[in-house]
């Protein structure tokens, strides 16, 4: 980040009524440009002109003279995004993103450069979703800490229907007109919002949403549900309480903790009318107010009842104890995320073993077990990961022999060439455990 930038960070903090109203400069600075084509990487997706960044790059110093140009005189005219799916459980179709051309993408990061320092002055401290120095094993820790440490006895978890595809346009502005003045720059972002979609082979007018794939749209997100779910729970319903009251987002997954029932259906009920007000809907049956907790899991007891469960962030919470016996929040991978991404690996492996040889293909299938070992070995949570590594062994080892008629693999070959790649173990990456940080409860 620029020096002038970081002033920028810095006044935000510094004055927090302050609105911004000459911010476009620092959009237009080939400086700037240059810094966010370095920034890029190379591999990817290209838009609907088919650039890539070795291409732009040809003709460096030529292109970011006249993109700036046309910025300053807001000649800029950002192209259709190319509509591409990626698998999503559920949807036939998958999940849509939106695919920008290289420059737009320069755009885009450099709005979000001159942006980004302001907005994390205003954003609440239970956002961890796309902002620096946070990730979803710090969320799961917070939520855990609270649960255990503080007098909670019922979670709200919820989930807001298609999101991304639902974003008002106009609400969106007006939050960041806010602390953002400068009209250059919303009339930039109106054009961003507003560029349309291109699929098979027509250009769709975008009404509404933020496409999933654009560099500005995590930080546009988290702008929108700052003030529609953040920012609203922390000065208006906590306050409220009478009892203690917790709240966690990352992204648009996220759940609020409550000491009393009736806060918590209070809250239930409010959200529904929140969101909608703001062209947004729950998604009903992923929605609920459930009894969690250690005073929770002494109720269920009483009934003779099992304590409920819920899931946040691909992992299911549920009623534990420590070795002393102590109420412990746990976490298993949740079933549909263990299936889904078995079936992702089998796929893979199965349309992998006819273009890579056996070599390759064992390093591939070893990150891709990588991958997914360094997200869910957390505490508590080892032996689903064992589960996974086991049934990808055997998936590997089924398609591996499918590559010829003849059988490439015995066991002992295939664990010996296992071996040579350095086949991973689940092991505990990630200390999720407040147990040994903290006196348990």
């Amino acid at each position: 980040m620029s020096t002038d930038l970081r002033r920028i960070g810095e006044k935000a903090r510094k004055e927090p009524g302050l609105i911004f109203t000459s911010l476009y400069h620092h959009v237009t600075d080939v400086d700037n440009l240059r810094a966010c084509y370095d920034a890029l990487p190379e591999d990817r997706a290209v838009g609907v002109d088919g650039v890539t960044k070795a291409e732009y790059g040809r003709h460096l110093e030529e292109n970011l003279n006249d993109l700036s140009e046309r910025l300053k005189r807001m000649g800029y005219r950002p192209q259709p995004k190319r509509r591409s799916y990626i698998p999503k459980p559920g949807s036939e179709k998958g999940r849509p993103l939106g695919i920008s051309c290289f420059e737009d993408k320069l755009v885009e990061l450099a709005v979000k450069r001159v942006l980004e320092p302001i907005c994390e002055t205003v954003f609440e401290g239970s956002s961890y979703g796309y902002r620096l120095g946070r990730s979803q094993h710090q969320c799961l820790d917070a939520l855990g800490k609270t649960i255990q440490q503080e007098r909670v006895s019922h979670v709200v978890e919820a989930d807001i229907t298609r999101f991304f595809n639902e974003v008002n346009h106009d609400w969106l502005i007006k939050f960041l007109q806010l602390r953002i003045g400068d009209p250059r720059i919303i009339r930039l972002i109106q054009r961003m919002l507003k560029g349309g979609i291109l699929e098979e082979g027509l250009i769709k007018a975008s009404e509404k949403g933020t496409p999933q794939g654009s560099i500005l749209s995590p930080l546009l997100s988290n702008i929108y549900l700052h003030y529609v779910l953040d920012e609203w729970f922390s000065k208006i319903v906590q306050p409220r309480c009478q009892g203690e009251a917790y709240f966690y987002r990352f992204a648009d997954d996220f759940v609020a903790c409550f000491q009393y029932q009736k806060e918590a259906e209070t809250y239930l009920l409010g959200l529904k009318t929140r969101v909608e007000r703001f062209g947004l809907e729950l998604a009903p049956e992923k929605t609920r107010c459930m009894e969690f907790g250690r005073f929770a899991r002494k109720e269920a007891r009483k009934r003779g009842e099992k304590p409920k469960e819920f899931t946040f962030l691909g992992f299911t919470h549920y009623c534990g104890k420590t070795n002393r016996g102590h109420f412990k929040v746990k976490r298993r991978t949740d079933r549909k995320k263990l299936g889904q991404g078995l079936r992702r690996f089998a796929d893979w492996a199965k349309s992998s073993r006819s273009r890579l040889s056996k070599g390759e293909m064992l390093r591939r299938a070893r990150a891709r077990v990588v991958g997914h070992l360094n997200y869910y070995t957390i505490t508590d949570n080892v032996a689903q990961c064992d589960r996974f590594v086991y049934y990808a062994t055997r998936l590997l080892f089924k398609w591996l022999n499918r590559k010829s008629q003849r059988k490439a693999y015995t066991w002992e070959g295939f664990n010996h060439a296992l071996m040579h790649v350095g086949w991973p173990k689940a092991r505990i990456r990630i200390d999720l455990n407040p147990c040994r940080r903290a006196e348990a409860y």
